[in-house]
């Protein structure tokens, strides 16, 4: 295969991914609508492709000995999808992928105690735009300080963090098999989502997953096999172009799940959000093209 169609290829793997991600809300919405909550739902699906991901390749979990660094892979990875999937089916999609995307922000700040990588003029720059745009976003009328308004707020925010260190990961595991990686992704999105969803049933803030209905096995079904194929593919795609490429396509996600959702109804956006949004993803395209 030619270089040029390797990386068409590899494009193509990363856009998949983006949009898996970017219209996942749909089908969780979907689900929730049939009375599984999220947090369940997460569980489930994640469940299943950790299951597929065993019979595949079952010694894979012997590399978590050899890489420590994988356990809290598996951390990062279950609090960010716990977070995310959370806030999309829950809140106005829009404002959760934005929040959520403040990549150039959490960057800067984690990878300097993590990898060393002291902040330079231009990565300060990034964040302070990165700032100015969440800082529009939540803004609301009548509050004279911008502060998250709600819980998806602090989910999706949250999420975000944890994205920014789950990436960091993974540039250090750079070395460990990427099957056991997917392990430790999926793995700990089960185990995060399954506890959290426990904690809450006993308290009474969860409702119990339903009777297996008509539609919602068949939508998880699918979801779950549409997450594997999207993190194979993000394998895919990232061990084949430039970081800097990587970040530039997977920022596709963003307009995947604004078009989607607001085509849906799911989202109204505001002025504000839009301007807030524009800078928050101008700092992005900015640490992608850096």
């Amino acid at each position: 295969m030619s270089r040029s169609r390797s990386v068409s290829f590899a494009v193509l793997a990363l856009l998949f991914n983006a949009f898996v991600w970017g219209v996942s809300w749909w089908p969780l919405r979907a689900l929730q609508a049939r009375g599984l909550h999220p947090l369940w739902a997460t569980a489930g699906i994640y469940a299943l492709a950790l299951v597929v991901l065993f019979v595949l390749r079952p010694g894979v979990w012997r590399a978590f000995a050899q890489f420590g660094a994988l356990w809290l892979l598996a951390i990062a990875a279950g609090l960010t999808n716990l977070g995310f999937n959370w806030a999309v089916t829950t809140g106005d999609v829009v404002r959760v992928v934005l929040l959520f995307y403040l990549m150039p922000l959490w960057s800067v700040l984690l990878a300097w105690p993590l990898l060393g990588e002291q902040p330079r003029p231009a990565g300060l720059a990034r964040m302070a735009l990165a700032l100015a745009g969440v800082v529009v976003v939540l803004k609301a009328p009548g509050v004279d300080w911008p502060w998250p308004e709600s819980g998806v707020d602090w989910l999706a925010i949250g999420a975000g963090l944890c994205f920014a260190l789950t990436n960091i990961l993974l540039r250090r595991l750079h070395a460990a098999p990427g099957p056991a990686r997917a392990v430790a992704m999926f793995g700990g999105g089960t185990a995060a989502a399954a506890l959290v969803a426990l904690l809450g049933t006993a308290q009474g803030w969860v409702a119990v997953p339903p009777a297996p209905g008509w539609g919602w096995p068949a939508i998880g079904l699918v979801l779950a096999a549409a997450f594997l194929l999207g993190n194979m593919a993000l394998q895919y795609g990232a061990s084949r172009l430039p970081a800097q490429t990587t970040s530039l396509v997977m920022l596709s996600e963003v307009l995947f799940a604004s078009a989607s959702s607001i085509a849906a109804g799911a989202a109204q956006p505001a002025a504000q959000t839009y301007v807030g949004g524009a800078l928050i993803v101008l700092a992005a395209l900015w640490s992608a093209l850096r």
